[in-house]
Parts: structure tokens; sequence; C-alpha cells
């Protein structure tokens, strides 16, 4: 098959360029990880309050499993060894009707050691299902019943 012509490649790169600017759509990632003990682990940040599930935005060039790969590297020490379950991708219109989560399940993974606080993760931390923070997300609970509690799966974050 030949290589499409200059043409081609340029109405197609303006096609893109003006539905990024006319329809701009945000797409993050989210992880549960899962330890042999049935703990999950949550992070609170510096700049907002709560415990959330690791995740963040995907970056451009990035796959969903990059992406996440890269989150939970940065947010927990955590390196999978298995690629993770996609459970589901979510509309968060808390934050706008244009953004989008992908959600995923990780139970085969290595921590290289506990994640230390610094200027963006204030504790990283793996918590029985049990005694989640009082200050877990609602957005983090639901996942979470939604996986170990066979609670309905909602098509919002």
């Amino acid at each position: 098959m030949s290589e499409p012509g200059w043409r081609t490649r340029l109405t197609t790169r303006l096609v893109v360029l003006g539905a990024m600017a006319l329809r701009p759509m945000t797409l993050g990632v989210r992880g549960l990880v899962v330890d042999a003990e049935q703990r999950v682990l949550l992070v609170r940040h510096t700049y907002i309050s709560g415990f959330y599930l690791p995740g963040g935005g995907v970056e451009p060039g990035e796959t969903l499993e990059q992406a996440l790969a890269r989150e939970l590297a940065e947010e927990g020490n955590i390196q999978l060894e298995e690629p993770p379950e996609l459970r589901g991708v979510y509309l968060n219109r808390r934050i706008s009707k244009r953004d989008h989560v992908a959600f995923f399940v990780a139970r085969a993974f290595r921590q290289s050691a506990p994640r230390p606080p610094d200027h963006e993760i204030a504790e990283a931390g793996f918590f029985p299902l049990d005694a989640l923070p009082e200050s877990a997300t609602p957005a983090t609970r639901a996942r979470i019943a939604e996986v170990f509690a066979g609670a309905p799966v909602s098509p919002y974050w």
C-alpha cells in the first residue's frame, strides 16, 4: 500500500486540528491497584483535598496503558508486571462535559519503595477496604464498590 499523498496528509491534519479546536476532549486514567492483602493504593495530593485513586492525564502520543504505567510510577513507585484490566471509560462531568477517565484494575505489580511525600503527593499508601480514609472521594469509593461489592457500574466518574 502506498503512502498517502501530501494533500491527503494536509487535509487529515487540518480536519484533526479543526476538531480539536471545536470539540476538545480531555482524557485521563485512574488505577485501582490491589495488593495481595486486598488493600488498595490511594494518594492524597498537595493541591486538592481528599484521597484518590492514582492517575492523571494522557499525554500526546501515549496509550492509555502507557499513561497509567507512568502515573502509577510517579504517584506510587508502582511498576506493572502484567497488563492491567480496563474496567470502563467514564464521563467526568464534575470536571467538564468533555472529560473522560479510563479506569483500570491492576493486581500484578511491584512497588520499589513506599512513595515519600513531595511537592505533588502529600501521602500515598495501601488501605484495607474496611478502613478507607474518611476523605476518600465519592468517585474513589464508587469505583471500589463496583469492583469489590458488585455495585452497579455508573457511566459517570
